[in-house]
């Protein structure tokens, strides 16, 4: 029996869904090529690279965690959470005050996870109260902005490897060892897995709980680093605004790189791509003198079209 073959409006909508980001990537790019003056300056890829870096890590921490059918809005509140603790420990060195930091993001994080894992909250009402919570203790612990001089936490943020950015170099590694997880553990095939299907997971013996615990904690510790990185960038702790907004441009990043809000799947490098492609976008706007606004009301227009893209798939 031959194999029915799916219409052409549901073939274009696939390669949309899988290929779609990687193209519009390419169409701003040539865009800016073609009429953005001084785009292909080295300065501006590295200006570029350095702003998305923050976001990449966060969208790294949500790809995993909306793989599984969950969402953290936690992940701009820990930024700041380890904003306030690198501030209040940069005295005994960088590096303790960035393990500190980190610890911190996994806190944070166990605390959602174990909201979400053991006493059956929603996730997004349970990260939902850590954005509050967590961000109100940053500014209780610091309640300003705290400029610093230490030379070893702004190497972090200004130094680089061979002409790249420490900060670029981190966020690609991190990409990297996040789809070696996804694609090559077994902790990763646990998380699509219960992501496709909880209650057949658990009936199956995956340790579901343990499971969705730890994407939780690596969401709040690769938060926290994102904020770390940001700060040290900035050579200047701020709570107040530090991580503002970033879960929006995180889940943006990871839903038009194509993740279902379903779970199940994950896709690391399309993430990647989508975080690039929004920041692409508010640049090119920017530098045709259209205001931010115009970048939000294409932002949601994208989310939506890419929303329906994973929709339609699933349901087919």
């Amino acid at each position: 029996m031959a194999e029915a073959v799916a219409p052409p409006g549901r073939r274009v909508l696939a390669w949309a869904q899988e290929y779609g980001v990687y193209a519009a990537v390419g169409v701003l790019l040539l865009f800016n090529v073609l009429f953005t003056p001084h785009f292909l300056d080295v300065a501006n890829f590295r200006t570029q690279l350095v702003q998305v870096a923050p976001i990449v890590i966060v969208s790294l921490g949500m790809a995993l965690v909306i793989g599984t059918q969950g969402i953290d809005l936690s992940v701009g509140s820990v930024m700041s959470l380890a904003a306030a603790l690198v501030a209040l420990y940069l005295g005994y060195g960088a590096w303790p005050a960035l393990l500190v930091a980190l610890a911190g993001g996994a806190v944070a994080g166990t605390a959602g996870g174990a909201l979400v894992a053991y006493v059956g909250v929603q996730p997004i009402v349970a990260t939902l109260a850590l954005l509050v919570g967590v961000r109100g203790l940053a500014n209780v612990l610091v309640p300003q902005l705290v400029e610093f001089r230490n030379p070893d936490l702004i190497a972090l943020g200004s130094s680089s490897l061979s002409g790249v950015p420490v900060i670029v170099v981190i966020a690609a590694v991190l990409t990297l060892l996040t789809a070696f997880l996804v694609r090559r553990t077994t902790f990763g095939r646990q998380v699509v897995a219960i992501g496709g299907n909880r209650a057949a997971s658990e009936l199956s013996g995956l340790p579901v709980r343990r499971v969705l615990l730890l994407v939780y904690v690596i969401s709040g510790v690769l938060a926290a680093l994102a904020g770390v990185l940001a700060t040290a960038r900035l050579q200047a702790s701020d709570p107040t605004s530090l991580g503002l907004f970033i879960e929006l441009s995180a889940i943006t990043a990871v839903v038009v790189g194509g993740t279902p809000l379903s779970g199940g799947r994950i896709r690391v490098l399309s993430t990647v791509m989508g975080a690039l492609l929004m920041q692409l976008l508010s640049a090119t706007l920017i530098k045709h003198n259209l205001p931010q606004s115009w970048t939000q009301i294409v932002q949601a227009v994208i989310i939506l079209a890419a929303v329906y893209a994973t929709r339609e798939r699933g349901t087919r």
